[in-house]
């Protein structure tokens, strides 16, 4: 018969270390935080400009 006592995997090369593992999702997180933060204050800013822009009232044709 088969033995399946030698099927069953010790592969003791996969150690997993959770500190360092932690650690790298918190600086991972951080920085989609901060890129998603940058972008939207850059947006507002790029809006801003827009509307300041607009503002400006084009001479009109007509009038001369």
């Amino acid at each position: 018969m088969f033995d399946f006592r030698h099927i069953t995997c010790e592969c003791n090369c996969m150690q997993i270390n959770y500190f360092t593992l932690g650690i790298i999702a918190v600086v991972l997180l951080a920085l989609v935080i901060w890129l998603v933060w940058r972008n939207r204050k850059d947006e507002k800013a790029f809006e801003k400009d827009e509307i300041d822009s607009s503002m400006v009232d084009p001479e009109d044709p007509e009038k001369e």
